[in-house]
């Protein structure tokens, strides 16, 4: 890219801009070899890192680069097998921790999964050196200081020289406070040729002895070295000449150990310049609102609300501009102070930014091309008196222009044709629009003239604009209308400002009647304009109403269908346990039924309630029905039908047994005969069905002790005495009938013997589905020799 079109653009100045961002040497000297690229493949590399540093602005407040000074000639003098001082050790030292501070930046964001483009490209170049780096940060401070810990013998030496000056002083302050102080210009202690000494005056400068080793100004003070204190003040320097060599010994050291790593030191530092200048493109884009643009390898070019970055915020206008895709010229007429030199200087200065890899001022979704070059022919002149050497001028610039540009070229020409006359400057505007059209060269220009207006008709790919002007205010407004020629305000102007319209009218007649018909298709224009623009706003408004709108569905639409799916998974997942869980619990009822077959072929019979108890196991293995089956009005009114009375056979659907009606307990209840059992079933849980023909009813009775003989239930039972198989049988079947005799609690006495007898009792009652509670009966009952149960 030619030099010159930044100097024109000011390019430059945004650099300064930028600048303030910059903290390290090697990224100002980036920054100043910043010129905008024409390859393509560059220019979007750029951009993306640009587009890096904005994300890690946003999420980590910026790369952690600290100030840095410019180290290469450290390194250059390291080349030659010279000695670094401490200053410069410090500032390579620095440049080190930064290196290892940007990999551990860097390193985090990886492992929070932080995608970039390219700047983990940039991390990977940069070489740790932590022994190298510890070794500097322990022997040298922040400030070039040599440290006590850069070695045990520098450390014993420091500690000689804190305990010499204590002596000097002591014997120094001793001076001071004795009779001999009057003999003193002043009571201190100061340093001359890098000794202690005292101010004396002059005419008693023999009375301390020693060394004089300067004077004042006027003469009347001498600056003596006591003769007490001189052997001290020799030690004392002895043990500074001691601590410079161990300090150049110790510099000499650090220095050798960077020899081999300082190609690593230096790309380090350039690296960290380049991570510096990024960083800073993010900072100063957030300033100046900036966006990332894209790039249109067409050279189609769409900026939105594009505003010119060094004009005050507060006061630029943004505006769009749009060229290259269907038109490759733009031709603004009308009057100045509209704002069109500004416009023209936006749209070269931001493809200058976006083609240096810099994020421009415009709205997002912007696209800038890429340009082989860019030219402009722009004069801050903006009188209308200009002289032949201004025309010469500008004329030998667009000469200059017109031999270089090709169909890759942005050309910006201010003011075309001006400065001679009027006629023309029209011509050769024309001719030389023709001739950039002729190259595919792009091209925005800026004319006075009128007859430029019906060139933007006439020529393809090309298009009028103007910058708007409000004939209320009397004011330019400086926004750009692509598609509209400028027109004269001077008629409504002179009409707003009083002038008498008789005057106005007779001026129309005077100008010809085409100048006037284009002033009126213009004016006709300029409402079309307004009125597609409000229609425009209305049906955005609708538009983006409706992108909401979709959004939303489609977010929602999302959400649902990974609610179902987790849902489904988690229903299959349920109903694999309920199976497993309905298998296990099947497989034990089949066993206990086993049992009960067999019980049935020897002499224990088996119980009615054992086999409702099988049966209603396997019922409740059935899954409830829906809830919402449940609420269903439909069958609520269905089940609200049946109409129950006593003596009805009913189908109780808990159990699966069908029972006989004894009496209505409750509103919604009943006593249900199911077998030789007595239960309370709810309304819900029944249905009537027709009655069998013949009922048969099974009684069991109940041993006695005589051994046969059947007599009446008791409500107690004496197990003492038996063996532990004979108790427990009598025991089944003592439940059995007083179950069937009603009663709602029986005593078992078992005694308390070996306790065998309680503890097979206290089992059974356990495992018997009927018994409600059990406990110890009262002391005066038994105490623990006997065992209450309480059936349901």
């Amino acid at each position: 890219m030619n030099r010159k079109i930044s100097q024109t653009l000011e390019f430059d100045k945004v650099k300064q801009e930028l600048m303030r961002f910059i903290v390290t040497k090697s990224g100002e000297e980036q920054l100043q070899q910043l010129v905008p690229m024409s390859q393509y493949d560059k220019v979007s590399e750029n951009l993306l890192e640009t587009e890096d540093s904005y994300k890690i602005l946003r999420l980590r407040g910026g790369i952690p680069v600290a100030k840095l000074e410019n180290i290469k000639p450290h390194m250059k003098r390291i080349d030659i097998g010279a000695m670094l001082n401490g200053t410069e050790l410090a500032q390579v030292g620095r440049v080190l921790r930064t290196v290892l501070e940007v990999q551990k930046f860097f390193d985090q964001l990886e492992d929070d999964d932080i995608e970039l483009y390219r700047l983990y490209e940039w991390h990977q170049k940069l070489v740790a050196l932590p022994e190298v780096t510890k070794q500097i940060q322990i022997a040298v401070d922040e400030d070039g200081y040599v440290t006590d810990e850069a070695s045990a013998e520098l450390k014993g030496i420091r500690q000689a020289i804190r305990r010499s000056e204590q002596g000097v002083r002591e014997q120094l302050d001793s001076i001071l406070r004795s009779s001999k102080s009057n003999y003193l210009s002043d009571t201190i202690v100061t340093m001359r040729n890098d000794r202690y000494v005292i101010p004396v005056k002059s005419e008693y400068r023999s009375h301390f002895g020693g060394v004089v080793h300067d004077q004042s100004a006027s003469g009347q003070t001498v600056f003596v070295e006591p003769k007490q204190v001189v052997e001290l003040n020799n030690k004392l320097r002895q043990h500074q000449i001691a601590e410079r060599k161990e300090i150049d010994r110790i510099l000499a050291e650090l220095s050798n150990e960077l020899m081999p790593h300082r190609q690593d030191i230096l790309q380090n530092a350039f690296v960290l310049g380049k991570l510096d200048f990024i960083n800073a493109k993010a900072l100063y884009g957030k300033q100046i609102k900036a966006i990332v643009p894209n790039v249109n390898e067409e050279n189609y070019v769409d900026l939105k609300q594009a505003r010119h970055p060094l004009i005050n915020p507060e006061k630029v206008v943004p505006n769009d501009i749009i060229i290259g895709q269907e038109y490759q010229a733009i031709v603004i007429t009308g009057p100045n102070t509209g704002g069109k030199t500004i416009t023209l200087k936006t749209l070269g200065l931001l493809q200058l930014m976006g083609q240096a890899g810099l994020p421009i001022p415009a709205d997002e979704e912007s696209t800038i091309g890429v340009f082989s070059q860019i030219y402009a022919d722009i004069g801050d002149e903006q009188s209308i008196e200009q002289n032949l050497s201004t025309f010469s001028s500008h004329m030998t610039n667009i000469v200059d222009i017109l031999r270089h540009i090709d169909s890759r070229s942005l050309v910006l020409f201010d003011e075309l044709g001006a400065g001679t006359d009027p006629q023309e400057g029209a011509a050769l505007a024309i001719s030389i629009l023709d001739e950039v059209g002729a190259a595919g060269t792009y091209v925005m220009a800026t004319t006075h003239y009128p007859e430029l207006k019906i060139y933007g008709y006439n020529r393809p790919s090309t298009i009028n604009a103007s910058m708007e002007f409000d004939v209320d205010t009397l004011s330019p407004t400086y926004r750009l209308l692509i598609g509209i020629p400028g027109r004269s305000n001077a008629f409504d102007i002179s009409k707003r400002l009083g002038l008498d319209l008789s005057v106005i009218d007779r001026a129309k007649q005077i100008i010809d009647g085409e100048s006037q018909d284009l002033n009126e298709m213009i004016s006709d224009l300029e409402n079309q304009r307004k009125m597609t623009e409000t229609e425009y706003l209305e049906v955005r408004h609708f538009v983006e109403e409706s992108e909401l709108l979709h959004h939303d569905l489609k977010e929602a639409y999302q959400v649902f269908f990974t609610e179902r799916e987790r849902e489904m998974d988690k229903a299959k997942k349920s109903a694999n346990q309920l199976i497993a869980d309905a298998e296990k619990e099947a497989e034990k009822i089949i066993n206990d039924i086993r049992q009960l077959q067999l019980r049935s072929q020897s002499d224990s019979k088996v119980k009615e309630h054992e086999l409702i108890d099988a049966k209603t196991k396997l019922s409740s293995l059935k899954h409830e029905e829906e809830v919402h089956l449940k609420k269903n009005k439909v069958l609520k009114k269905a089940k609200k039908k049946k109409q129950f009375k006593a003596g009805d056979d009913v189908l109780v659907e808990t159990y699966g047994q069908r029972g006989n009606l004894l009496k209505k307990v409750s509103n919604d209840s009943w006593q249900v005969q199911l077998g030789i059992l007595k239960m309370t079933v709810s309304e819900d849980d029944m249905a009537v069905i027709a009655p069998e023909k013949e009922a048969r009813v099974r009684i069991t009775g109940v041993r006695s002790d005589s051994g046969g003989s059947r007599q009446a239930v008791k409500t107690q039972l004496d197990l003492r005495g038996k063996r532990y198989e004979e108790a427990v049988a009598d025991l089944d079947q003592y439940i059995d009938a007083a179950l069937l005799a009603g009663y709602p609690q029986v005593t078992i006495v078992h005694g308390r013997g070996t306790g065998a007898i309680k503890q097979g009792v206290q089992e059974y009652l356990r495992s018997h589905s009927q018994v409600k509670t059990f406990e110890y009966a009262p002391p005066n009952q038994g105490g623990d020799g006997a065992t209450i149960a309480t059936f349901k």
